[in-house]
């Protein structure tokens, strides 16, 4: 009992009536993460500015029905109000293009692995190992069925075969499509990337611990949208070299 009590528990997955993100496991969520509470920040701002400045102008209105001609007509206010909201803007823009840039930079990743969306499954070929067949390993991941889910295990989430890949690697997650357009998200991960048949988009992660996450398919595709789920997990080093010994 005291272990459940010190042990810290991360939220990744959905949970009901949320109003946050689900907890971080990588350096692009954590710069999303930042991004957002900045702009909640400057959001705030404004609107307890403009609630001041609405309120102060209807309470001088009541008191004096004569408004007060400098405020309709007056070139320095409206050189203000331009130039201050295009201020707060380059505020916001800065940082958010800095991240959406780091987000698209992958650089000498140390594996890579296709994740292929079908209607309505996900499939996942790791491309730097062969096996003993000279084979690509591939995996094909299909939703848990209600009837067939045990104990613990999430509806709509769980798969019978996960993705297995290791902690504090740079992956690089090569995403396409095979028949209409699927997109590949997974929130604690910062990732998500439309999977477009024809096409090949990229993108990478370092996933800095160990444990199970969960993504779904979020671009509508079909009757069996909502049966795509993508289930990650991430063990040590170790375990993933005896993961793949098993394949």
């Amino acid at each position: 009992m005291l272990n459940l009590l010190f042990t810290p528990i991360y939220n990744d997955v959905p949970t009901p009536y949320a109003l946050y993100f689900q907890d971080s496991a990588t350096p692009n969520q954590e710069g999303i993460l930042e991004l957002h509470d900045n702009i909640m920040f400057y959001l705030l701002v404004i609107l307890g500015l403009v609630s001041w400045m609405l309120f102060n102008i209807v309470r001088t209105y009541t008191s004096n029905p004569i408004p007060y001609k400098y405020i309709k007509h007056g070139q320095f206010i409206e050189i203000i109000w331009t130039i201050f909201p295009a201020l707060v803007l380059l505020t916001i823009a800065f940082p958010s293009f800095i991240l959406l840039y780091l987000c698209d930079e992958v650089i000498s990743p140390a594996m890579t692995i296709k994740a292929i969306g079908y209607q309505w499954y996900w499939k996942y070929e790791y491309s730097d190992f062969i096996n003993n067949n000279d084979e690509t390993i591939e995996i094909e991941s299909y939703v848990i069925p209600d009837e067939l889910l045990e104990d613990g295990q999430l509806r709509l989430l769980d798969t019978d075969a996960s993705m297995v890949v290791p902690v504090d690697t740079h992956i690089r997650f090569v995403v396409t499509a095979a028949d209409v357009i699927h997109d590949f998200a997974v929130p604690s991960l910062g990732i998500k990337v439309d999977g477009t048949p024809g096409r090949l988009n990229q993108v990478s992660a370092l996933i800095q611990r160990e444990g199970v996450y969960y993504g779904q398919c979020m671009e509508l595709c079909g009757t069996g949208h909502s049966a795509m789920p993508i289930k990650i997990e991430v063990v040590s080093l170790p375990k993933f070299l005896e993961w793949l010994d098993e394949q």
